[in-house]
């Protein structure tokens, strides 16, 4: 069973490789980073740390998640496993904060969709390592 996980945990790290490449760079995809970039405005508009003086730039806090991103996702998919889990738990607040950050927006749910699956994979990782060992027959 540890091979459907181990392949979740690359297939979902090389996701956020490639979704903090594309916050980071448009060489990817141009489209795609300027619509990034239009989104982090108001993203940074509603940034849950502006109430206690904490307000980035759009273009700082583009490249901050980009790049929490990309590392995270690359530790997670090729990372010894403190640093998987480390990394694992390091999107999941990002996963948090983008789900936060659309709903007080008022963004339609279906926009919450793919955070919302995100970190539900990454929780299902988690939780995969913490489950009780199975018991073998001994002769």
């Amino acid at each position: 069973m540890a091979a459907p996980f181990r392949a979740l945990r690359i297939l979902l790290g090389l996701f956020f490789l490639l979704a903090g490449s594309v916050k980071l760079s448009d060489r990817l995809s141009a489209d795609a980073h300027r619509h990034m970039q239009e989104q982090f405005v108001r993203f940074a508009e509603v940034f849950p740390l502006k109430d206690f003086g904490f307000a980035p730039s759009p273009g700082s806090y583009l490249a901050a998640v980009g790049a929490v991103e990309a590392l995270a996702g690359l530790l997670l998919a090729f990372g010894p496993q403190l640093l998987q889990e480390i990394s694992n738990f390091v999107l999941s607040v990002v996963m948090i904060g983008a789900i936060y950050t659309l709903l007080v927006l008022r963004e339609p749910l279906a926009m919450c969709a793919p955070a919302t699956l995100s970190l539900g994979l990454l929780l299902l990782l988690n939780v995969r390592g913490h489950a009780a060992p199975t018991k073998t027959k001994e002769e």
